[in-house]
C-alpha cells in the first residue's frame, strides 16, 4: 500500500509559477511510475505529466508541454511538478498518482494509488 500526499497548491496570477510536491510512503517508491492528473469542475480527470522510475523518461500533455516539468527524488520519496507560465485554464485540483507497473501510462485507469488532491487556482 502506498499513501500519497500532495502539497504546494494555491492561488497565483496568470504568468506565475507554482511547484507541487507529492510525498509517498513506503519503501517501494522507486519502483513506481508517478503521474500528475488534474480535474476542473465539470470536467473529467485528465493526464498532465508522468515520469518513470529513474526520472529518465517523462511525458506531458500537449496543453502543458514546455511550461510544466515533472521530476522525482527517490531518496526523498517525492515527485514534483514545476508549473511555470500558468494560465487560468490550468485551474483545477491536481492529483498525484502511482502506478506499480514499469510502463509509463497517460491513462487514468492505469494508476493504482491516488493522493487527495491539491487546489491550484490561476487568476486572470
Amino acid at each position: 500500500q502506498v499513501q500519497l500526499v500532495e502539497s504546494g497548491g494555491g492561488l497565483v496570477q496568470a504568468g506565475g509559477s507554482l511547484r507541487l510536491s507529492c510525498a509517498a510512503s513506503g519503501r517501494t517508491f522507486i519502483s513506481y511510475v508517478m503521474g500528475w492528473f488534474r480535474q476542473a469542475p465539470g470536467n473529467e480527470r485528465e493526464f498532465v505529466a508522468a515520469i518513470n522510475w529513474s526520472g529518465g523518461m517523462t511525458y506531458y500533455a500537449d496543453s502543458v508541454k514546455g511550461r510544466f516539468t515533472i521530476s522525482r527524488d527517490n531518496a526523498k520519496n517525492t515527485v514534483y511538478l514545476q508549473m511555470n507560465s500558468l494560465k487560468p485554464e490550468d485551474t483545477a485540483v491536481y492529483y498525484c498518482a502511482a502506478d506499480r507497473t514499469l510502463v509509463v501510462s497517460t491513462r487514468f485507469g492505469a494508476y493504482d494509488y491516488w493522493g487527495q488532491g491539491t487546489q491550484v487556482t490561476v487568476s486572470s
